[in-house]
């Protein structure tokens, strides 16, 4: 008796058993299989981020001397004025490269004059110290709020071809090409995203390190202006 559904079709066991390949892409395949637009998008990502790393460190420096003031340093001000000796105040001031130093030395050349033009000096004088503590720190800012935008203008663009192959394939779409597209294209993305994150985190800490110089610039100010306002 000839029964048909007891025929099967062994397959190959070396091809049953075999897996497939799992490919993984370097971080240089995915740079660059993004084409010439992606490389372009990628390569100005890679400058954005190099030049935060640069502002950031820069600035961090920058606001640690400024931040670094004798703890006497303003009592030996006050000693120095009440005794009359406001050569010895001065030179201290030239001694301390810092942002208070110079405020405290402006206010000390305008001793004689009235307070009230006293006070202008310092105050003008703390307003160009912080416009030079805050140097580059809103390019920062910019890259951070850019860096982004740029990761998503290079994904649309990756998505636009995706779609593109699609419309000229007609109806033969090869869906491992069209996936291959998509990822690459939000690697741009996520590109962007990393380097606005680091860069905003960045900008955020510059900003407070800048708030508490310039608390200790107004409160050093103030006692010295209130030495000034003691009866001789």
């Amino acid at each position: 008796m000839h029964i048909p559904f007891l025929q099967i079709d062994l397959a190959d066991p070396d091809t049953a058993t075999q897996e497939p390949v799992e490919h993984t892409l370097s971080i240089l395949e995915l740079i660059t299989s993004g084409g010439i637009g992606g490389i372009i998008i990628m390569s100005v990502l890679f400058i954005l981020s190099i030049l935060a790393v640069y502002i950031f460190v820069e600035r961090y420096n920058a606001l640690k001397r400024a931040n670094k003031v004798d703890d006497n340093f303003i009592n030996h001000i006050k000693d120095h004025v009440a005794h009359g000796r406001l050569d010895a105040a001065r030179a201290l001031c030239q001694s301390q490269d810092t942002p208070i130093a110079r405020m405290i030395e402006k206010g000390i050349s305008r001793i004689g004059k009235p307070l009230k033009d006293i006070n202008a000096a310092i105050e003008n004088t703390g307003k160009l110290q912080v416009t030079k503590l805050e140097k580059n720190i809103p390019t920062l800012a910019t890259v951070a709020g850019a860096a982004p935008m740029i990761g998503f203008l290079g994904t649309v663009i990756g998505m636009i071809l995706a779609f593109h192959e699609m419309a000229v394939a007609g109806g033969q779409i090869n869906i491992e090409l069209l996936a291959e597209g998509i990822y690459t294209a939000m690697t741009t993305t996520v590109a962007g995203l990393a380097v606005g994150i680091v860069a905003y985190i960045g900008y955020n800490y510059l900003v407070s390190r800048v708030d508490k110089v310039v608390y200790k610039m107004e409160a050093n100010a103030m006692e010295f202006m209130d030495l000034l306002n003691e009866p001789a």
